[in-house]
């Protein structure tokens, strides 16, 4: 077989694909912790929630994706404020005071509870605006994005019109999934009592390349350019 540089490369691409193929073996796994617990009405110090997690990415894996479902009873939504921090880095902010912006009301949407999960990628969008698409009657439920503002949920309405989405779940990809997670949440005016009845996690993980394996694609790329060297000596 003749060598020249479209071979080789060919060879190297075909080598890399197979090596993506044989690493991201994604392996996924879903948690869900019972609560049934008041969130505190009108005080800032709110409710705590942590779970442990063990044996998870146990082959030199990290997190590729995280979604969390969350099912919060009663109340005013739009006096909670929620974040979700990792146990090896990572923050997003679930929620903060949902409805509230320069041009709704400075105390955000009404509704009472919410069943949803959320999702960078989720279709419905931003769930700080939810009912931009819908208008529950009761409960919020679906899939959407976490609210991602990470200001000061005391801040000006103006503010949070003009905050991004910043804070999200991607900030926990590339991180290993053992250790505490913890949900923090709080309710920050008085009037209506929110509890939160359960939460989940589903979180994705994915092997990282070994050693073994960018050792043999060397080797690969080192023996084809050897051979190439050869093919130009004899000509």
């Amino acid at each position: 077989m003749i060598m020249n540089t479209k071979n080789i490369l060919g060879m190297a691409a075909g080598l890399m694909l197979w090596v993506g193929l044989a690493s991201v073996q994604a392996s996924e796994t879903n948690f869900t912790f019972a609560v049934n617990q008041a969130i505190p009405d009108a005080n800032v110090n709110g409710l705590i929630l942590s779970a442990n997690l063990t044996g998870l990415a146990a082959n030199d894996s990290t997190i590729s994706d995280v979604t969390l479902s969350l099912d919060i009873t009663g109340g005013y939504n739009g006096d909670l404020y929620a974040y979700l921090a990792g146990p090896n880095g990572g923050f997003a902010v679930l929620l903060n005071r949902v409805g509230v912006s320069n041009g709704a009301s400075a105390f955000g949407y009404s509704g009472a509870g919410l069943n949803v999960t959320f999702s960078d990628s989720a279709a419905n969008g931003d769930v700080h605006f939810y009912q931009n698409v819908i208008t529950p009657v009761g409960q919020l439920t679906g899939t959407w994005q976490p609210d991602g503002r990470n200001i000061d949920p005391m801040s000006s309405p103006s503010a949070f019109l003009s905050a991004g989405q910043t804070d999200m779940l991607s900030s926990f990809q590339g991180s290993d999934a053992n250790g505490t997670w913890t949900l923090f949440l709080a309710d920050l005016s008085s009037g209506g009592q929110s509890a939160v009845a359960n939460w989940g996690l589903d979180i994705t993980t994915v092997p990282e390349p070994s050693f073994w394996t960018f050792a043999g694609l060397s080797l690969v790329l080192f023996a084809g350019c050897r051979k190439l060297r050869r093919q130009k000596a004899i000509h």
